[in-house]
């Protein structure tokens, strides 16, 4: 079955550090770029991060930039994303992306933000 099962979400203070996982099954995970999204309530959903099919290359958005960390492994089928400093506003549904593969790479952050595959999600709250 091909899905994606995200883990590692919870309560954190501002300031404090949450490390998400995301789980592939069903697909070569080392033939596709993943990303991570994420989704406050009431709001669209937001690209948060991006890295390329043998991590060689990584992506973020501004608002987490020099904050978030992603990284995967292969070998163990999983994607990481590390999260420090964290604020309210970091306050969302949290998603795992497989992207799409549409046209020739390009080494640039929009090639992260088209998904074909989402997981449930994993909630992270920031609160005191």
């Amino acid at each position: 079955q091909v899905q994606l099962v995200e883990s590692g979400g919870g309560l954190a203070q501002p300031g404090g550090s949450l490390r998400l996982s995301c789980a592939a099954s069903g697909f070569p995970i080392s033939s596709y770029s993943m990303s991570w999204a994420r989704q406050a309530p009431g709001k669209g959903l937001e690209w948060v991060s991006g890295i390329y099919s043998d991590g060689s290359e990584t992506y973020y958005a501004d608002s987490v930039k020099g904050r978030f960390t992603i990284s995967r492994d292969n070998a163990e089928s999983t994607i990481h994303l590390k999260m420090n400093s964290l604020k309210p506003e970091d306050t969302a549904l949290y998603y795992c992306a497989r992207v799409r593969k549409e046209g020739s790479y390009f080494s640039d952050s929009s090639y992260y933000t088209r998904y074909d595959l989402l997981g449930q999600g994993t909630q992270v709250t920031v609160s005191s």
